[in-house]
């Protein structure tokens, strides 16, 4: 029989979909006001996989992804996005835009063999992670790549973020072997 030892720190990072420049730039210093300085942020790419928050968000969607510094444990993933989706509700107050959502935040771990994402949403291949939220395996990283899933979202079989996600992730791994 094994026994339970505690899980190692992972990285925090936080994807976001802006309705434009202002709401990106007011969403990515939310997220590091709540959750401490970043070391690493993504380019911003335009979201054009889906039209599916178009509604929500706008048509002309941007994507960026934000890196906390600090790395977590793993287990307060279903807070954080409880406190995202707080966040969400304020950002969209403040921005007032005239959307509904101007600004769409998901909270993600990032180990060094996979990403998880976190998601109100109860689907076939999520698990409940308590406090009402779910996490998927989104990504794997296996052979020195980023691998998907058939669930994996569109833009996340794409490799535009791989090389992102793997900054992320080598920062991870800097950051465990320097705490030893």
């Amino acid at each position: 029989m094994g026994s339970p030892e505690p899980p190692s720190p992972v990285k925090l990072i936080v994807g976001i979909l802006a309705a434009d420049e202002r709401c990106l730039a007011a969403a990515v210093e939310a997220v590091i006001a709540a959750f401490g300085p970043s070391d690493l942020q993504s380019p911003v790419w335009p979201f054009t996989q889906t039209d599916y928050y178009n509604k929500e968000t706008g048509d002309h969607i941007l994507r960026q992804f934000v890196s906390i510094d600090r790395p977590i444990d793993p287990g307060e993933l279903a807070a954080i996005k409880h406190r995202t989706n707080s966040m969400e509700i304020e950002l969209a107050k403040r921005l007032d835009t005239g959307l509904p959502r101007p600004v769409n935040l998901d909270p993600g771990l990032i180990e060094p063999s996979k990403l998880v994402l976190a998601s109100t949403k109860n689907f076939a291949h999520r698990i409940y992670i308590g406090q009402n939220m779910y996490a998927e395996v989104t990504l794997s990283f296996h052979q020195g790549r980023w691998t998907s899933y058939p669930f994996t979202f569109p833009d996340f079989r794409d490799d535009r973020y791989h090389g992102f996600l793997s900054q992320v992730r080598e920062r991870l791994v800097e950051q465990r072997r320097q705490k030893g």
